[in-house]
């Protein structure tokens, strides 16, 4: 990972300023003469710079994002713990960490920050800007604020606003946070029971009721230590090891505040404002962001296909389906 450090006040949407901005980055492959060939992975929720690590069936060598044909950046989010500024970085004002005093961050302040690393890397413009979830936040929300960047967007399993189904989920998570004990304290470990009860919480909306049943269910009846007792505790500290709850508490408030048409006009009228052509990819099975998500967004663009995978892992699919998106990709781009 490269870390870009700007030692510029970088001011955020709710009117509050970071004194300095640091921004954690990967990029594979090399930037062509003509700049043609950028593509820009956005990341979700709780993953890092390194789409190679938790994209691998999408990006890199023969893959259909390969570093000997494409120059791939992926940009670590505002507000996360891997890179870029956010709860665990130092203030400068204390020299001590934010932690709970990190300000609020929106997707516009996170895609402002991505907009520093484009300029910085000297792009010009995108031939193809993906992301899935919270990935595509960011990729609509440039798209809009820079109409002329993209020359082609590929959206998974996103929408054009966090929907009150979405912002409940993650109001629930943010409220198990609240009851560790530790919430709150000045400490890197923090929250970190009740961030892993959110992860819980969050699994079940990553996947359904027919892939945890097929996947999940007791060879035989047991009175405790289920399989889907097991999986759900398993991936709850398996995120405890890795990610922060002042992180998770951030990017969840970040999602809720996605909404292209915010202070703008209407919704419609935003996205009709996008000029990039776009491939909408929805999954049959996604409890988390429902295909009729993807079909609004895909009617709403004025140069949109919509694609509908078959997949029985919801929302997560969007990470494991790589030849079905693949192969929509290639027609798409074809």
């Amino acid at each position: 990972m490269k870390i870009l450090q700007l030692q510029v006040p970088f001011k955020l949407e709710s009117g509050e300023v970071l004194p300095e901005l640091a921004i954690g980055y990967h990029t594979y492959g090399e930037l062509n003469a003509e700049g043609s060939n950028v593509v820009w992975v956005f990341h979700a929720l709780t993953a890092n710079s390194d789409p190679i690590e938790w994209w691998s069936g999408l990006v890199g060598e023969g893959k259909q994002f390969d570093p000997e044909k494409h120059f791939i950046v992926c940009a670590n989010v505002l507000g996360s713990c891997y890179g870029t500024s956010g709860p665990l970085t130092v203030d400068v004002k204390t020299n001590l960490p934010y932690y709970s005093s990190f300000p609020q961050v929106t997707i516009r302040d996170i895609v402002k920050a991505h907009d520093l690393l484009r300029v910085e890397l000297g792009i010009r413009k995108i031939l193809i800007g993906i992301g899935g979830s919270m990935g595509g936040y960011q990729a609509l929300e440039w798209a809009y604020s820079n109409p002329k960047l993209f020359e082609n967007l590929i959206l998974l399993v996103t929408s054009a606003a966090e929907s009150a189904w979405g912002k409940a989920i993650h109001t629930t998570q943010r409220m198990a946070i609240e009851t560790d004990p530790t919430w709150a304290e000045m400490t890197k470990e923090a929250g970190k029971k009740g961030m892993e009860t959110a992860r819980g919480i969050g699994m079940i909306t990553y996947r359904n009721y027919a892939q945890f049943v097929a996947s999940q269910s007791d060879h035989a009846p047991v009175l405790a230590n289920s399989r889907a007792e097991s999986y759900i505790r398993y991936q709850a500290e398996k995120l405890g090891k890795r990610f922060n709850a002042y992180s998770y508490w951030s990017l969840t408030n970040a999602m809720d505040s996605h909404d292209i048409g915010r202070n703008r006009s209407t919704l419609e009228e935003a996205l009709s404002t996008i000029e990039a052509k776009c491939l909408v990819i929805g999954i049959e099975t996604d409890f988390l962001c429902p295909v009729e998500e993807q079909k609004n967004l895909s009617a709403n663009l004025k140069n949109s296909c919509y694609v509908e995978i078959q997949s029985p892992f919801g929302h997560d699919g969007f990470l494991i389906e790589s030849e079905q998106i693949s192969t929509a990709i290639k027609t798409f781009l074809a």
